[in-house]
């Protein structure tokens, strides 16, 4: 079936996964449309990474339907989802710590080599470099030895080599100091103002629902509400479950702490 919007990059329709037995998602149905940044927001354990792992073909949903750029991917493989213009930023980085800066970059081309606009690497690179300009410094640095907010820029930095349609990210702010999660998040604003489009699940929900164009309340595997970000961060049930806890880390980047 195809998706009612032609703007519609991402749709998920009543979409169940977990592991073996254990069912975490249960019925989630969302879209993102094309350049927009949507937040998922919910407790730890609500199923945010599950959500993410789902759609790039991780896990293997059990029921429901995926649609990305109109093309059915709930039984995609990885790869070809990556090939096709998914890119996911996993919580944790996971960059490769024995290799430099530069060829981690390279590594994340590797998924659209086989697209027409396989070719340009240099200049993508150079698209990298002008976002993160510490990652050129750094190039011939082995992503080890980086700090957690430059493996962070590395990590995006790699998504981004693919020429994504779409970026999956999995708690970018995780274990960063708040200027650099406040260097973060203006980053992945100005690659929505760019025209990329952003599904974004954190849990600094304050911070995350200030750049987001929409938001998603996911609640023990099930969305509960949807609505505009603004709305989300006016509303009093949704501030006092999930955006209390963020007041000091907002204050700290405030203030420069």
């Amino acid at each position: 079936m195809p998706n009612e919007d032609p703007g519609c990059v991402l749709r998920l329709r009543n979409v169940e996964s977990g592991y073996g037995r254990l069912k975490v998602l249960r019925h989630v149905s969302l879209h993102v449309s094309r350049g927009e940044i949507v937040c998922i927001i919910g407790a730890n354990g609500a199923g945010k990474t599950t959500l993410l792992r789902t759609i790039v073909g991780l896990l293997r949903a059990q029921s429901g339907e995926i649609r990305f750029e109109d093309r059915e991917i709930t039984a995609a493989r990885t790869e070809t989802i990556a090939r096709g213009g998914c890119s996911l930023v996993p919580e944790g980085r996971q960059v490769f710590a024995p290799l430099t800066v530069r060829e981690n970059l390279l590594l994340g081309a590797t998924a659209r080599l086989r697209r027409p606009d396989g070719g340009r690497v240099e200049d993508d690179l150079e698209r990298v470099f002008a976002l993160f300009p510490r990652l050129r410094e750094r190039g011939k640095q082995l992503a080890g030895t980086l700090s957690g907010g430059e493996q962070q820029m590395l990590a995006l930095g790699r998504a981004l080599m693919a020429r994504p349609t779409l970026i999956l990210l999995d708690e970018p702010s995780m274990g960063l100091a708040p200027l650099v999660v406040k260097e973060i998040f203006a980053t992945i604003r100005q690659l929505r103002d760019a025209g990329n489009t952003v599904l974004l699940v954190e849990q600094n929900a304050r911070s995350a629902l200030k750049i987001a164009n929409r938001g998603y309340v996911l609640e023990t595997g099930r969305i509960i509400l949807e609505e505009a970000a603004e709305s989300l961060l006016a509303n009093r049930d949704v501030e006092r479950a999930y955006l209390g806890r963020d007041l000091d880390a907002e204050a700290a980047m405030d203030t420069g702490r």
